[in-house]
């Protein structure tokens, strides 16, 4: 049971229109933007900053975009972001074999050097304590401009206020989500949790 209950979609009609974003991104809006609707600032200002943080600029797309935020929900812990997260990443055409094998980017070989970098990068910088240090940022710079590393860290920092949203509020997670967590991610014990 969550912590606040989501409104409707038809709550907040500026919501509405901006949350049309996820029905590309997801297939649904989440139940996280319309919990924030009894804020309707949070939720309008929300749904605007993920917009610009999954804007490409450069040359980090959207699906590695979303890989890196399922590596930043993953080490959280937040099984609603995980699984959001697998989907999208589905959704904007991540190569089927990385999402079979995502646990395993490290050494998968359908992961190149410089999507392993940034998902070091990703990992790192969502420890507490924080672990960029000058190995990771001597990676990234090998293979990426300053411009995407600031995407990259957009990603990473947007997720740790949805990592800390979706859990602290238990939100409920939805169908299509929970199909994709248990297809790509089930294999390794990923369940809803307090997600339910």
């Amino acid at each position: 049971m969550p912590l606040v209950t989501p409104l409707s979609p038809d709550h907040d009609k500026e919501t509405r229109e901006l949350a049309t974003f996820f029905n590309e991104t997801l297939g649904f809006c989440p139940n996280s933007v319309l919990t924030m609707q009894h804020r309707p600032a949070i939720s309008k200002a929300f749904i605007n900053l993920n917009k610009a943080v999954m804007a490409n600029e450069g040359r980090v797309t959207s699906a590695l975009k979303r890989m890196i935020a399922w590596v930043s929900s993953n080490a959280t812990g937040c099984r609603y972001c995980q699984a959001h997260a697998i989907r999208a990443a589905e959704r904007y055409g991540a190569e089927q074999e990385q999402l079979d094998n995502i646990w395993e980017y490290r050494t998968h070989p359908a992961f190149s050097e410089a999507e392993r970098a940034a998902l070091d990068f990703s990992l790192a910088a969502s420890q507490v304590p924080n672990a960029v240090d000058k190995a990771i940022k001597d990676r990234l710079y090998t293979y990426w401009n300053e411009g995407e590393i600031v995407e990259m860290l957009g990603v990473i920092s947007l997720f740790g206020y949805l990592n800390r949203w979706n859990d602290s509020m238990g939100t409920s997670i939805e169908q299509g989500a929970v199909e994709s967590g248990e297809h790509y991610l089930g294999k390794h014990g990923w369940n809803k949790g307090k997600h339910a």
